[in-house]
């Protein structure tokens, strides 16, 4: 990720400038008019493409394209999917129109490979490798169902696909939690004056911390999905895959405790907590039983936002749901060293990924560079002019 002023311009202005003139040049030498720039709010909109602007610009669709490539492309996702994609694509489709068109007005298939490879080198430009590549992806997943809906050739869409992911790497997000600050952490929770928040609170810490889970999949757990006699717990995962956790080392009390509070009504395991302390219900949807309550679904945003508040209220340092899931990776990875099974229960589809959350490479770094040693002189000079 570039760096931003305070302006909120990437990289500050002569970085600005600079950025701005070599897209320029790759524009002009691929035929492509850019239109006078200026400061930008969003850090693609600098980088608008308007060459054959009106051609891609598609704001009422024809009367013989029936679907949206974007509607049929965000529908072969998975829920938790779709709204990050969605985004990616309304940050190209702003790119490319010059904040003219939503994702849906764009014509897609009229995108030739001069406009992938400069939206390929200008992601590459102003975010990280993997960003860089999902914003890709979801680009190259348009111009398929472009494909598929007959709006562009197998030719066409074959050359505009035809761009490179970005290489490189980052070093994983986020940060391992301490011992401590997970004791902090559980403290806060059974010590809400609020019990059935704090109990719900609990188990859904337990949940992102001993199985690992992503929030996604701790919103789409069922009651059903939790067996309290064996501790399993079947998770739903990325591609529609499922895999078994268990709720084991004291994870299962807190998940207990939130059902002993929660019901035995069937539906989402964790539910939404009004700022009354009550759980919320969907009155409208009921289940073979007449007159027994369906309980709504915790969002993926409130996740976040009780991971957030209860980290206020603990005094730790800033943490997120994904710093849980990569405790749970490290831990895990420190305690049997089995990447295999480690991988497995991450729900990670290469082992590889896993392999980024180890930290056993990163303390024998650290203890051979230990063994180097720099003379300093520094406390003791004398004679100063």
């Amino acid at each position: 990720m570039t760096e931003e002023t305070e302006s909120g311009e990437p990289g500050g202005s002569a970085p600005y400038y600079k950025r701005v003139g070599e897209v320029v040049r790759k524009a002009e030498a691929s035929q492509i008019e850019i239109e006078p720039v200026r400061r930008p709010a969003h850090r693609l909109e600098h980088f608008a493409m308007s060459g054959s602007r009106e051609e891609l610009l598609a704001e009422v669709l024809p009367e013989r394209l029936l679907e949206s490539p974007v509607s049929a492309y965000l529908a072969t996702l998975s829920p938790s999917s779709r709204r990050p994609m969605r985004t990616n694509l309304e940050t190209i489709a702003s790119f490319v129109s010059g904040g003219r068109a939503q994702a849906k007005e764009l014509a897609w298939w009229r995108l030739r490979y001069q406009h992938t490879s400069l939206i390929r080198s200008t992601l590459a430009e102003l975010y990280a490798p993997a960003t860089a590549n999902l914003m890709l992806s979801a680009v190259r997943g348009v111009l398929k169902s472009s494909f598929r809906l007959g709006y562009m050739s197998a030719e066409d869409h074959a050359r505009a696909a035809d761009v490179p992911p970005v290489r490189g790497s980052r070093l994983p997000p986020g940060r391992s939690i301490e011992r401590g600050e997970l004791y902090d952490l559980f403290r806060v929770c059974y010590e809400d004056g609020k019990k059935a928040r704090g109990a719900r609170d609990a188990a859904m810490l337990a949940l992102l911390y001993v199985c690992g889970l992503r929030r996604s999949e701790a919103v789409s757990l069922d009651l059903a999905d939790y067996d309290p006699d064996t501790l399993e717990v079947r998770v739903r995962g990325k591609g529609n895959k499922e895999r078994l956790n268990y709720a084991e080392g004291g994870a299962d009390r807190a998940i207990n405790l939130w059902v002993s509070v929660r019901g035995e009504s069937e539906g989402a395991l964790l539910l939404p907590v009004n700022k009354g302390g009550r759980i919320v219900y969907e009155r409208e949807l009921r289940s073979e039983r007449d007159g027994a309550n369906v309980p709504r679904r915790l969002s993926d945003q409130a996740v976040y936002d009780a991971v957030r508040r209860r980290q206020k209220e603990a005094g730790v340092k800033k943490l997120s749901p994904h710093d849980f899931r990569k405790t749970f990776i490290g831990d895990l990875l420190d305690a049997i060293g089995d990447l295999s099974a480690a991988q497995q229960l991450a729900g990670h589809a290469d082992p590889g990924t896993t392999a980024r959350y180890d930290r056993r490479g990163e303390r024998a770094k650290r203890k051979a560079a230990s063994h180097l040693h720099v003379p300093y002189f520094g406390g003791g000079t004398s004679g100063e002019e």
